[in-house]
């Protein structure tokens, strides 16, 4: 099994490049490879650029149009011409917002992993190397900083929150695709071009389409497709299947675990967690398939700014994760729930903490992700001032409290600074 390599570029052949194909790459402000590889669907059919971009900007819809129409169609055509160009378009500006802070943002990342495929600018032939298709929205969560388009679980809390109208206008169950097969069906051809996989969710270990997706991937015996994933890692089989059991057979599988914290704080922030559940997961991982590439990719909010290096270090020294393992996966949105809301007292104790794990990282994250995702924690915090979010922070938290019967002092009492 071959290690993940984070903030790879080896399949990129510089010397093989033209000026402009190595400017592009690798100096270039607004140029990401993502729009000639790749197409994302949101699970209520909305298809970006990837899944970075701003959700105000959507290229097209999957429940109307063919992938390979929104890929040929103006907004597209658009957004290649402007990072070529070096204009800003306004459905990067996550990436934009994330550089600025020191972050190694999906662009750069985009630009690092899938750079040698920049002689396609020209073609722009419809070969998609690059999936990350949100089938549904099926969750068996509800997590704070999450919401009904990315979980099933969401829907009863979502129709007690909205008005009266909107469990009317709404199913439980939101599908890409315009029908529950297509987006399956419009994959199948681009399985002689596919690179890469990113599933996510929803919860991608619940899918079904996760499940089909690898095996045709075993019948065809591409076992060197690239398996990236982001999963709440609170089930790990399906029916009588095991995802270890597979992972085991691919040459590189890289398995991000969104945990934004351990105990009563991981319970809270990501409703329906059980935590003892995760850890045995973690620890049968190890017994199964040691080589997998496994790390923490914590949502880093106000909610577990606090505790998030502790936990780091909890499962450092129980042996669950090398130092290295966590990556720093900073909430841009919702806003009020940002970690750049707390007051500067908050925040200078919040940086000493930081700095303090740094330091306790230091000679031992040979990838410096962990390392490198404090830093900018730091400086995205430092940047800005939204103390003005505090009192949407506390009245949507008291809304949601109220109706999962929940305190949030109880659980986080370290946010008392915050009132």
């Amino acid at each position: 099994m071959t290690q993940y390599k984070y903030n790879s570029s080896d399949l990129v052949r510089f010397t093989e490049l033209t000026d402009r194909e190595q400017f592009l790459l690798t100096k270039s402000k607004t140029f990401c490879i993502y729009p000639w590889i790749h197409l994302h669907a949101y699970p209520t059919g909305e298809a970006y650029p990837c899944c970075h971009s701003e959700m105000k900007y959507p290229v097209g819809n999957c429940r109307i149009n063919t992938l390979a129409e929104i890929w040929q169609d103006q907004p597209m055509q658009q957004l290649r011409s402007d990072m070529l160009n070096e204009t800003p378009n306004v459905a990067c500006g996550r990436c934009y917002e994330q550089e600025q802070s020191g972050f190694f943002s999906g662009r750069k990342s985009a630009n690092k992993h899938h750079g040698h495929h920049i002689k396609k600018l020209d073609e722009n032939p419809f070969e998609m190397t690059y999936w990350d298709i949100r089938f549904s929205n099926l969750c068996n969560l509800k997590c704070r900083s999450c919401g009904h388009i990315f979980s099933s679980q969401w829907y009863q809390d979502q129709a007690k929150l909205a008005d009266d109208d909107w469990a009317k206008n709404h199913k439980v169950l939101n599908i890409a695709g315009r029908t529950e097969t297509d987006m399956w069906e419009q994959l199948l051809p681009h399985l002689d071009y596919v690179e890469q996989i990113y599933f996510a969710g929803g919860e991608p270990l619940l899918m079904e389409e996760h499940y089909k997706i690898l095996d045709e991937l075993v019948r065809q015996k591409k076992f060197n497709v690239r398996l990236i994933y982001n999963t709440n890692f609170t089930h790990t089989n399906l029916k009588d299947r095991s995802v270890f059991e597979y992972w085991k057979l691919f040459d590189s599988v890289s398995v991000g675990a969104s945990l934004d914290g351990s105990g009563k704080y991981g319970e809270y922030i990501r409703k329906g967690t059980e935590w003892n559940k995760v850890k045995q997961n973690r620890i049968d991982m190890l017994k199964i398939c040691p080589n997998v590439d496994f790390y923490i990719s914590p949502t880093l909010s106000i909610m577990n700014a606090w505790h998030l290096p502790d936990f780091h270090r909890d499962w450092v020294e129980r042996g669950l994760i090398k130092p290295q393992d966590l990556n720093v996966n900073i909430l841009q949105d919702p806003p009020h729930y940002r970690i750049d809301i707390a007051p500067v007292k908050y925040k200078q104790r919040l940086r000493i903490k930081y700095e303090e794990h740094v330091e306790w990282l230091k000679n031992q994250d040979p990838l410096e992700r962990a390392t490198s995702g404090f830093k900018s924690a730091i400086n995205f915090m430092m940047a800005t001032d939204n103390t003005h979010l505090i009192d949407t922070f506390w009245r949507k938290t008291h809304e949601l409290d109220s109706i999962r019967s929940e305190r949030l002092l109880d659980v986080i009492p370290e946010l008392q600074s915050l009132q």
